[in-house]
Order: structure tokens, then sequence, then C-alpha cells
């Protein structure tokens, strides 16, 4: 078993959630016990444990990304009109890595990462390498053409495992997808309950 899907796992059992909904995690379904000899008996947490929990629930399924660029978006959230959680969600889900992982250009968060950050992705016809680039209403995705037939991107592309939702538009033939919109909270398909509510309480405490 490979670093990176150790890291993964280890994410899965500190949450105790299955947060990728991936049939080879600790948590999938039909597992009956929690990982661990006997299980983990849990303590009902307190409420800044369950705003904590939502919040590393949430940071942690974007590929773990940093505490810096996780209180940059709330900021940012904060200053914008309308709903802090579901702008919060919206600025996470323009993240090029998400869209990317949307798109089923890459299997996991962290693959999309990666494939942005080795160049493999242009945005508008230009390669854009930052994983936290905002991506825009109407800019198109597509993966390089001399990264089309990467077998890792090929897989995902065609992995039954998960849908592209309906705010994003991907033509898999040409890896070339078009951003339309940036989602609620009941648009994105998490495989687990967020609770993006509760992470602003955490941070506005």
């Amino acid at each position: 078993m490979s670093k990176r899907i150790e890291a993964k796992f280890k994410i899965n059992r500190r949450l105790g959630v299955n947060l990728w909904g991936r049939g080879k995690s600790p948590l999938a379904k039909g597992k009956e016990n929690p990982p661990g000899q006997h299980g983990q008996r849990r303590r009902k947490p307190s409420d800044f444990g369950t705003q904590l929990m939502a919040k590393q629930k949430l940071k942690g399924y974007y590929g773990n990304i940093s505490e810096k660029q996780f209180r940059k978006l709330y900021d940012e959230a904060v200053r914008r009109r309308g709903d802090t959680s579901e702008n919060l969600i919206g600025l996470l889900e323009r993240r090029l890595d998400a869209v990317v992982y949307r798109m089923k250009f890459a299997p996991t968060p962290f693959a999309a990462r990666q494939i942005v950050n080795h160049g493999h992705i242009q945005v508008n016809g230009r390669r854009v390498n930052i994983a936290s680039y905002q991506v825009k209403e109407g800019d198109v995705v597509q993966v390089k053409p001399k990264s089309k037939d990467m077998a890792l991107i090929l897989e995902a592309a065609q992995s039954p495992e998960r849908d592209v939702p309906e705010y994003i538009e991907v033509d898999h033939k040409d890896m070339k997808g078009t951003f339309l919109r940036a989602p609620k909270l009941a648009d994105v398909p998490y495989p687990v309950q967020m609770e993006p509510n509760l992470v602003i309480e955490f941070y506005s405490r």
C-alpha cells in the first residue's frame, strides 16, 4: 500500500467516516466494526468538538488542504454577500483541483491536486498548475493534449464509482469540461454529511 493511500485511510480513521465513499476504505459499508482491535468507543463530543470535527471533515475532503488556505477561504466567504456557509462551499468547489476531481479527470482529490501541480491541466487554453486557482463560471477546463492518454486519467473518467454533478459539463472523449456555476451545498455529491454551518460557528467563536 502506498504512503498516499495510507494517508487517505488515516484521515478516514481519524474522522470515523468513509470521507470519499470509496470501497477500499477501512470504513466502507459492510464492515461492522470501526478500525481497531475491538472498535473504538466514542464519548459524546462537546460543542467545540462537534464544530472541530465538521471543520476537519470538510477540510480533509478536499485533499486535506492547509489550515492557512482553509481559513483564507472562510474569510472570503464571510466577506461576500449571502449565506456564509453556502459561500464557503462554492469557494471550495471552485478550486481547480476540486473541479478536476468533479470532472472525473482524477480518482481522488489527492490525485487531482497532483495532476494540476504537474501541469497536466489547462483553463481556457492556458496551463494552470496552481491547485487552489479559483475557476469562474464558463471557464473551460481540459486535460493537456499530451496528457490525455495517462492511465490514471483514463481510468478515472471511465470509473462508475461516481457521477459528474449538474453544475459541470464534461466531454470525456475530448477530456474537456465547462464549469457552469458555483453550487449550493445541496448540489454537491458528498458521500458523507457536511455541516459548513458548524465550520462557520467554529471560526466565529
